[in-house]
């Protein structure tokens, strides 16, 4: 009914908007460092991601590229609620050592409940963490895979090095690194027909053209 050409070019334009919105995603994210405003940036930063992965896993046709960020992205609530759970279960304890004044501490049952609850959410966190970047590493690994884009390789194992070092200093800056090899990723990344061109420009036949012979 329309042209072959028309078709294609909507093709793109799906394309670009799917891998743009899945890049500002990136960029918030990366800006959710930032003080104050940073959890509402990182909150749009999350919507925008998850819309692009859809329109992209949409795109190349493999539901596993928005599932794994999905997936990903739950979990991440969830340690980050452990988290913070464990942070006001230490205050509570430490409160309570210290009568609420945070002045001289005496051993309580309090305090011995906050400290274990404390450690308990950390150790959750910490799992459904690593978690998290697995499921992001395999949308990662995906995306190289069919893009041909091997920032995402890299952004996927910065990832998920960077999830299992979170009990030091160095793994949040890998994590955040990985991001930007992310970012950059979608930004660079080429449609299928431009993948095509350049095999063919290069002398390699492309799958449906051998398909074809």
């Amino acid at each position: 009914m329309f042209p072959e050409k028309w078709r294609l070019r909507k093709v793109n334009v799906n394309f670009e908007y799917a891998k743009t919105l899945a890049g500002e995603g990136s960029i918030l994210l990366l800006l959710s460092i930032v003080p104050y405003a940073g959890w509402i940036l990182g909150i749009i930063g999350v919507v925008l991601l998850l819309r692009g992965m859809k329109e992209l896993s949409n795109y190349y046709q493999d539901e596993k590229i928005y599932q794994n960020s999905l997936t990903g992205v739950k979990f991440y609530i969830i340690a980050i609620v452990a988290a913070a759970v464990a942070i006001a279960a230490i205050v509570v304890g430490v409160g309570s050592a210290t009568s609420f004044t945070f002045k001289g501490f005496t051993l309580t049952a309090g305090f011995g409940v906050g400290l274990a609850a404390f450690f308990t959410g950390l150790i959750v966190a910490f799992v459904f963490y690593v978690l998290a970047a697995s499921h992001l590493r395999r949308s990662f690994n995906t995306l190289a895979e069919k893009s041909g884009e091997s920032s995402f390789t890299t952004a996927s194992s910065l990832l998920w090095v960077g999830s299992i070092l979170t009990i030091i200093f160095v793994g949040l800056v890998l994590i955040f690194v990985a991001w930007i090899f992310a970012t950059i990723g979608f930004f660079t990344m080429k449609p299928r027909l431009f993948q095509q061109y350049t095999a063919q420009s290069n002398g390699n036949t492309p799958p449906s053209a051998q398909a074809k012979v």
